[in-house]
């Protein structure tokens, strides 16, 4: 099993790094060009960059990742090509995506452009808070003891 890291604007990447080498798990982060860093990661944790496109990152986590990998993003369309995959798929927030939850989440996420487009304004996602950052944490070691 590897950790797929949709890296670009994740939160959390030192709680994935350190639990995910702690359990012995592969990591890959994933992220554009635009966000290089000449910063050495750790043995086992792999930088991936990609250009800029608005959806590299999420294209070539996708050619990499298999049945059974963990995949941390915030990204719906990249959560819903994961599931299909049988990965594992968790939002930086904490919550799983699940083929129960998907489709409510892409048509959310699809009424609210067709709202932006026609003018009207939207609400974006609430801030990032540290009980998201301990919510995440506990259910990532979760994901890792149960594959373990």
């Amino acid at each position: 099993m590897k950790i797929y890291v949709d890296a670009d604007a994740c939160p959390v990447k030192d709680i994935i790094i350190e639990e995910g080498l702690r359990a012995g798990k592969p990591i890959i982060l994933v992220t554009s060009f635009s966000h290089y860093s000449s910063e050495k990661q750790p043995q086992g944790v792999e930088t991936i960059y990609v250009d800029t496109g608005a959806d590299a990152a999420d294209y070539r986590i996708m050619k990499l990742a298999e049945k059974g990998d963990i995949i941390v993003t915030q990204d719906y369309g990249l959560a819903s090509l994961g599931l299909a995959k049988e990965c594992t798929v968790i939002h930086h927030k904490g919550f799983f995506y699940t083929n129960n939850n998907i489709d409510q989440l892409l048509q959310t996420r699809y009424l609210s452009a067709m709202a932006r487009k026609s003018g009207k304004r939207t609400k974006g996602p609430k801030p990032f808070t540290e009980e998201d950052r301990n919510k995440f944490k506990q259910r990532f070691i979760k994901i890792l003891q149960e594959d373990s």
